[in-house]
């Protein structure tokens, strides 16, 4: 077995610790006898009800979201050629957050489940709109014009969110408690309503891999190599909205996760899309289940929510990336 295969099979193992890690933990303490009664013999008690409708759908919810930023966040930074994207560069959480305001402020919308389609929409729209703009002019879609573009249309569709927001109470608490990130308070009709965009997101994304790997030669290498640059780039995109949009709408904007994830993968793969792939959901799974369980122990017997948590684990890395890549001089 390769280096890359036993690294895989490690992920594999560490990953179903942390999941069980993730059912056992939490800021209501369940021996692991009472953990074991609720998975396989529940009789209905309180912490059977813990553990299976509170405790399993977010823990299928954050591997899920884990795995989906993860390889977003890779694709991403694959197509850019930039090692500070992340999945939101494209403006798929800014189209997503304005959607999720409009539903609120227009339509009333108030249950979690009712902004998950609204914030799907709304992502789908701004990578479609970021997308047209990059692709206008006589190059078509690159990474500089796809970066300004997505820049762009993120500060347009922040300023409406603010504006709305500050016109509207109701919309500014609503959208408070979405704006987070979380995987807590999500039962599995959430993942259900997602999953099927999830799966379609990473089997574009694992398709999109070898025609990754040739255009990190170059464009023109890519081109003299066969690969058709434009329809790999727009299949990249498709996939990195269908993953990031269907996490965001799921569990709102969680950050710093498509950042780390893709740089600790290429430190044991390489430059090898068809590996950093793969390992980039399985590190991504795991670090966001990680996040949640120290959020519910740190303290309890409140709970700090997972994109609070990861942002102080990713600001960290950001700025050792910064200092380590000397994309800054001070």
């Amino acid at each position: 077995m390769g280096r890359r295969s036993f690294g895989l099979l490690f992920l594999l193992v560490v990953l179903v610790a942390v999941c069980l890690a993730s059912i056992a933990i939490g800021s209501k303490e369940i021996p692991l006898s009472g953990v074991w009664h609720g998975l396989f013999t529940p009789t209905g008690v309180e912490d059977d009800v813990v553990v299976r409708e509170l405790r399993v759908p977010r823990t299928l919810l954050g591997i899920a979201v884990g795995i989906a930023l993860g390889v977003g966040g890779a694709l991403m930074q694959g197509h850019t050629r930039n090692p500070l994207a992340d999945p939101g560069i494209l403006g798929v959480t800014h189209g997503a957050a304005l959607a999720v305001v409009l539903s609120i402020f227009l339509l009333g919308v108030n249950s979690l489940v009712g902004y998950i389609w609204f914030a799907f929409a709304g992502a789908m729209i701004a990578s479609v709109l970021v997308f047209l703009l990059g692709s206008a002019g006589r190059g078509g879609p690159s990474p500089v014009t796809l970066a300004l573009a997505g820049a762009a249309v993120s500060a347009l569709m922040n300023g409406l969110v603010s504006a709305i927001v500050l016109l509207d109470q109701q919309s500014l608490d609503a959208f408070r408690f979405w704006q987070v990130g979380a995987i807590a308070g999500r039962d599995l009709t959430v993942l259900t309503q997602v999953l099927p965009f999830l799966l379609a997101g990473l089997f574009i994304a694992a398709f999109n891999a070898p025609g990754l790997n040739a255009m990190s030669l170059g464009e023109d290498v890519a081109k003299s190599l066969g690969v058709n640059v434009s329809r790999t780039r727009s299949l990249g995109i498709f996939a990195i909205t269908l993953l990031v949009g269907g996490a965001v709408a799921a569990c709102g904007p969680i950050g710093f996760l498509g950042l780390v994830v893709p740089h600790v993968a290429r430190a044991f793969t390489g430059p090898d899309y068809r590996w950093i792939l793969p390992y980039s959901a399985l590190l991504g799974a795991i670090l966001i289940l990680f996040a949640d369980i120290v959020g519910r122990v740190v303290a309890r017997p409140s709970e700090v929510e997972v994109g609070v948590m990861l942002a102080l684990i990713g600001a960290p890395f950001f700025i050792f990336l910064v200092r380590r890549k000397k994309l800054v001089k001070i």
